[in-house]
């Protein structure tokens, strides 16, 4: 076997599809320490970019045969690891309105009729941005979401790939983070 540290990432990737282990130490070796600068850069904190750059390297080798890299590979990398900070910090406002509501129906008085309108009213907030997004954008989350189907049911379903399907729901997601976070400041602000 050739000398791992002299090939192209694209020469790796290939030694990586025929289950060559070595192959992907070396691309773990030549890249952990920038993915995991990346994901820091971006969420702040060293065990949530870790596990982000853990994430991405276990599905990197648990799909090594269906790979398909059209651009370059530092670009898919990179973009896969943005992915995934993405759906941390959509996790993450998922989190937040949780807690929220939790804490709003554990406070002490009857706030019923108040937490029934604050949840009507988080519910058309998302509703009427779920329908602002563009009509692909919208059957793919409808479909992740509401259906709960896997992103390659919905690639299948949508004869798109799956990376297309993944980029939609970024971009849905991030948009439904943004509102809600807005709708979640208004609240607490409220309730102060």
């Amino acid at each position: 076997m050739p000398d791992l540290k002299e090939l192209t990432d694209i020469q790796l990737l290939d030694l990586i599809k025929t289950n060559q282990e070595p192959a992907f130490k070396e691309v773990y070796n030549r890249y952990w320490k920038h993915l995991y600068a990346f994901a820091y850069k971006r969420v702040k904190s060293r065990e949530v970019a870790e596990e982000i750059v853990q994430d991405f390297l276990t599905n990197f080798w648990a799909n090594r045969a269906k790979l398909h890299i059209q651009t370059s590979f530092e670009g898919y990398i990179y973009t896969s690891v943005k992915h995934l900070v993405l759906n941390h910090f959509a996790k993450e406002a998922r989190k937040l309105v949780l807690f929220e509501n939790l804490s709003m129906v554990g406070n002490a008085q009857d706030n019923s009729t108040e937490e029934v309108i604050q949840l009507r009213e988080l519910r058309t907030v998302i509703a009427r941005e779920v329908s602002y997004l563009p009509v692909k954008c919208r059957s793919v989350f409808e479909l992740s979401r509401m259906q709960y189907k896997t992103n390659k049911e919905i690639a299948n379903v949508l004869g798109i790939s799956e990376k297309t399907v993944e980029g939609h729901l970024s971009k849905a997601i991030k948009r439904l983070k943004v509102s809600i976070s807005l709708l979640v400041i208004a609240i607490v602000a409220f309730c102060i």
